[in-house]
């Protein structure tokens, strides 16, 4: 196994610490970047099995990646001939 990286624990502590606000900032600023959408719409769900909540989730996943290959597919498209 080969460790990268070095991961500290945070103290907690009775205070707000500046430095610990901003690396929460951080983490949650690149978490955001990473997955910019569930694709899932806002809202509060009711499902009468799990099944029916997993069918939506698959839908709304499915429905969203085919947003965003069509967006895509469309900037490609849009850009000038020269600039592959």
């Amino acid at each position: 196994m080969r460790t990268v990286g070095i991961r500290r624990e945070q103290q907690i502590t009775a205070h707000a610490s500046g430095d610990a606000l901003a690396t929460g900032a951080r983490f949650s600023e690149s978490l955001s970047r990473l997955a910019p959408s569930t694709f899932i719409p806002k809202g509060v769900y009711r499902f009468k099995s799990h099944e029916a909540a997993n069918k939506h989730q698959q839908d709304c996943l499915a429905r969203g990646m085919g947003l965003l290959a069509a967006g895509r597919l469309r900037e490609r498209i849009d850009e000038p001939a020269g600039n592959t």
